[in-house]
């Protein structure tokens, strides 16, 4: 359970991702009829559009998108660190170009701190970078101590600058390290020590196989605080998230459930199915997913969302992406019951060899 001042979080949660202030397509009414108990927001494209200081005019974020339930804005150091040649690392943070009109930014410690301040999320994060993969030993070091070094800075600032919306600001420190061990363990000890609300492993699903993810993640919630959140970023398939469940992960966010949806890829109960293809055109009774109560399922067929797809109609992109955020947000509450029964070992297996099934 993670607490915050807009609500609670049970966990494990899988958390929709509206980097902009927004979930694609889907409004915040539609996020709370699937259950949606947490959103993320991305600090790099608030800070340039619409800007920190004008989501602070509006009241802060939950004001600024009619959104009432709890928000985490990651720190922004993914989004820096994936421009590469518009960005320049130094010490004191990084310096880099828009991608909207080509303006020069500098991102610190503490103005990253000030702009999650300015956003008003209930869990903000230290700016960290991204250590890429593959890494030398050596790399990923010089890459770990710029992290440590500007997540002992942001607590700092945040000690000297209280949150300005009145409600309290959970702050989670990032581990980073790469695929290296002992530099994961160094992160977690030197972080550890400073006292955040909870952990964050940054620097997975970046390029390296699956079971090294896994294997990272689970050797850092072996020796993560067992009474603090572990979340793992930017993570990924309905399949990838039961198994970091049972490595202990608590916490997960990914784009894939609306971005798969808007590109014809639906995760269902009985496997991954491509809706775009000609074979559904005149499945007229048949919904995307049988098992499904979601709304898309309820009312819709899968020659109807197909039409719609090809017809470039933003109703399908919508129906899609509240059938997808609701698979994930289900399947979540699953895993919850079968933690809760002592079931869940067996389940994820079963669960994981059918949800990995091609539909076509």
């Amino acid at each position: 359970m993670v607490h915050t001042d807009h609500g609670d979080v049970t966990t494990p949660i899988f958390m929709p991702v509206g980097t902009e202030a927004t979930v694609k397509a889907v409004t915040p009414a539609q996020l709370k009829d699937i259950k949606a108990e947490i959103i993320l927001a991305n600090t790099y494209h608030l800070y340039l559009r619409p800007t920190t200081p004008r989501i602070a005019k509006a009241g802060g974020i939950h004001k600024f998108m009619a959104w009432d339930g709890p928000v985490l804005t990651d720190s922004g150091g993914f989004q820096v660190w994936s421009l590469k040649d518009l960005r320049k690392i130094t010490p004191e943070g990084v310096e880099f170009r828009s991608i909207l009109d080509g303006s020069k930014h500098f991102f610190s410690p503490a103005s990253v701190m000030n702009a999650q301040r300015e956003i008003g999320a209930d869990i903000i994060m230290a700016l960290d970078e991204c250590t890429p993969f593959p890494s030398t030993a050596k790399e990923a070091e010089h890459s770990l101590n710029y992290t440590l070094k500007w997540t002992a800075e942001a607590m700092q600032w945040l000690k000297e600058h209280p949150p300005i919306h009145g409600y309290d600001q959970q702050f989670f420190g990032i581990i980073q390290g790469g695929m290296h061990k002992n530099l994961r363990q160094q992160a977690i000890e030197r972080i550890a020590e400073l006292g955040p609300d909870g952990f964050a492993m940054g620097g997975l699903s970046v390029g390296e196989p699956t079971e090294t993810m896994y294997e990272i993640a689970d050797f850092c919630t072996d020796i993560l605080p067992q009474d603090h959140a572990r979340y793992v970023m930017g993570v990924g398939t309905p399949w990838n998230l039961l198994e970091l469940i049972e490595r202990g992960v608590d916490m997960c966010d990914c784009v894939m459930p609306t971005r798969n949806a808007r590109n014809g890829m639906l995760f269902t109960s009985e496997g991954v199915l491509r809706y775009k293809a000609a074979r559904h055109a005149e499945e007229f009774d048949k919904p995307v997913d049988p098992n499904c109560d979601c709304y898309c399922c309820r009312n819709f067929s899968r020659a109807y969302l197909r039409h719609l797809h090809h017809a470039g109609e933003s109703l399908g992109f919508t129906l899609a992406s509240i059938h997808n955020l609701h698979f994930y947000l289900h399947l979540m509450r699953e895993a919850k019951r079968h933690i809760a029964d002592d079931t869940f070992e067996e389940w994820k297996k079963e669960q994981c060899e059918i949800l990995q099934r091609d539909l076509q």
